[in-house]
């Protein structure tokens, strides 16, 4: 009989609602049968939908924990509170739009040695012309400030040790970057000497609505945000 392999998987929501419940379950369901036993860390950010219920109902079947805020919080703190909470000896991410397809985690989990932080890149990417082209321009200017060179350094999808998890969270002043939180974390990693191994992942559209975020009318503020947390970080990470 197989070892079981203990996986938290933590994604934050918010306004999710339309969406949030197919991703939780296609997970479940795609790993009943495996030697994967899986849980859900459930970061809820404000959210003003029924994202909060869908949640809640697919924790009556599966194991879900919910950590709600009635107020938006942002995405690296909801993403750092969640992650937080993990308790089991491996750690997972995805974000909650359905984007991710469950059998990559089985795909990071055989490039895991024990020690190493795999990540996903997404070949190729679904996502819309403005966000990426903003990601070619950000990891122009992140590879100026710093050493480490991925593939897809935005790439939410990772599998690690609680213990390597522990080490990066526990670097000072995490979440520098509010709009380009995995781009902080992998340095963070890079700079405690942790081996990163990227492996290739499928990518789907969004499962409902539009993020909102990289609107062109947001660009230059998300931009001079990107480039000013830059900056902090390196500084933050000097002495690591």
């Amino acid at each position: 009989m197989s070892e079981i392999v203990q996986v938290t998987v933590v994604t934050p929501v918010h306004n999710e609602g339309a969406s949030i419940r197919t991703t939780l379950e296609e997970f479940f369901k795609y790993y009943e049968t495996s030697i994967f036993e899986i849980k859900f860390i459930v970061s809820e950010d404000g959210s003003v939908d029924n994202s909060v219920n869908e949640i809640i109902a697919v924790g009556e079947s599966y194991p879900v924990k919910l950590i709600s805020e009635p107020t938006r919080k942002g995405y690296s703190k909801a993403v750092i509170d969640g992650l937080n909470q993990v308790k089991t000896p491996l750690v997972s991410f995805i974000d909650s739009d359905g984007q991710c397809h469950p059998k990559d985690l089985q795909n990071l989990y055989r490039k895991f040695n024990g020690n190493n932080l795999v990540v996903g890149y997404r070949n190729p990417r679904r996502d819309n012309f403005i966000r990426k082209t903003m990601s070619r321009g950000f990891k122009f200017v992140f590879e100026r400030y710093f050493d480490l060179r991925l593939i897809d350094p935005s790439c939410p999808f990772f599998i690690t040790s609680i213990d390597n998890l522990k080490k990066i969270l526990a670097t000072p002043n995490i979440g520098v970057l509010k709009q380009g939180f995995w781009w902080e974390f992998y340095q963070r990693a890079n700079s405690l000497d942790i081996e990163i191994v990227e492996v290739p992942i499928e990518h789907r559209v969004r499962a409902a609505g539009e993020t909102v975020v990289y609107r062109p009318t947001k660009v230059p503020a998300i931009a001079y945000e990107h480039i000013k947390g830059l900056k902090t970080l390196r500084e933050t990470l000097k002495d690591v």
